[in-house]
């Protein structure tokens, strides 16, 4: 099978909720990514054969195949067409195997995979509330499915029902999970002042540094939170922060590589996904981690990093728990719960975070999960080179 190379990585600052880049038209957000992905890259943007890009709740100005409105926004050829990609929260994640497969396949040699969201704009389950609404609907996903309802149930199901759940099931406290929290804004903070962002990232509209690590936030202040449940453990401070942002990296085949003089950063060694129980939805890392393991040989000991995406303090806990991975290798510059969750682009926006801490640090191996509506999970593992 031909080898697919990350070639090129880049992304917006992740904006906080009504934050310096709420105003910004989603199609904007990705075509500030795209041009800075091919100006990076110095490749003649007509010799991309496709645009995938991850989103969700693609309504509004979101709808419209975002993909491709965002290549077009940019200024970028006509003819270079474009793919928007749901798979929940890991949509980029998503989009990057899709074009990693295309390349690895030789039906492609250059494709942009990346992702947007502007949450500030169209908030979370919009598609499944309000445009409901609109519609004169009142049911949500799942309800009304006589298929689903044989199998699961009439019961709720809900990301914060499902971190709860896991939460209990791992005997994870609130506060273990609120010092998780607090770790993360302190390695997010740390890698700001460091300056270890500031290679992946291009600012926009005068926003240069992600926006929602709290410097001022403490353990004293998470514990005088109101629980997400009565009687739950979950706060909103163990949760990752609703925001705003693009991100887009391109891959490249051998004879990409060799025609437009790149410089391959790393090469996709695993791609997979797989599915869980769906009400508690969130734990799918966990088997999508052993699964990835397994199918390659490998130990999580070889990973020298991991970025495994922050949605709740309890997702990563639990991870932590079965996986045996050493604390320290994963997110050390912190995670959604500070950095924010900008739902389209946080795949990718993992994915080059991951690729410039394995240079920065010289590591080799680097893995990214994350957890996804529907009780899923894709699995990343690149290698630096």
């Amino acid at each position: 099978m031909a080898e697919a190379y990350i070639v090129e990585a880049v992304r917006t600052p992740v904006g906080k909720r009504n934050g310096g880049l709420s105003g910004v038209h989603p199609a904007d957000l990705g075509a500030h990514a795209l041009n800075a992905l091919m100006a990076r890259s110095g490749v003649d943007p007509s010799a991309v054969e496709d645009v995938v890009f991850g989103c969700l709740d693609t309504v509004g100005p979101q709808a419209g195949d975002i993909a491709r409105t965002c290549w077009l926004a940019a200024g970028l050829p006509e003819e270079v067409p474009g793919v928007t990609v749901d798979r929940q929260c890991g949509s980029s994640q998503q989009a990057l195997h899709f074009a990693a497969q295309a390349v690895m396949s030789g039906t492609s040699d250059l494709v942009v995979a990346g992702g947007v969201q502007n949450m500030s704009q169209i908030p979370i389950a919009f598609a499944s509330r309000g445009a409901a609404d609109s519609l004169g609907l009142t049911e949500g996903p799942y309800v009304g499915s006589r298929g689903w309802q044989a199998r699961y149930g009439k019961q709720d199901v809900s990301q914060f029902r499902g971190a709860e759940m896991i939460a209990r099931d791992w005997d994870i406290s609130r506060e273990d999970m609120e010092a998780f929290a607090f770790q993360s804004h302190q390695r997010a903070i740390r890698a700001i002042d460091e300056g270890r962002f500031a290679r992946e990232i291009e600012p926009i509209e005068g926003v240069e540094h992600d926006e929602g690590p709290r410097r001022d936030t403490t353990l004293e202040k998470m514990a005088g939170l109101k629980t997400l449940e009565d009687g739950g453990r979950l706060t909103a401070a163990v949760a990752s922060q609703i925001s705003d942002g693009a991100a887009a990296l391109l891959i490249a085949s051998e004879e990409a590589v060799r025609t437009h003089g790149l410089r391959p950063r790393a090469r996709i060694h695993h791609l997979s996904a797989r599915g869980e129980d769906p009400i508690r939805m969130l734990s799918a890392p966990i088997p999508a981690t052993a699964y990835a393991l397994k199918k390659t040989g490998m130990q999580i000991g070889d990973m020298d990093l991991v970025e495994i995406n922050e949605a709740f303090a309890s997702v990563v806990l639990a991870w932590l728990k079965e996986t045996g991975a050493d604390p320290e290798r994963v997110n050390p510059n912190g995670g959604a719960i500070a950095l924010g969750h900008p739902l389209g682009a946080t795949g990718a926006r993992l994915m080059i975070t991951l690729l410039h801490e394995l240079e920065r640090t010289g590591g080799r191996y680097g893995m990214q999960t994350m957890c996804e509506g529907g009780g899923q999970a894709n699995v990343t593992i690149i290698e630096r080179l």
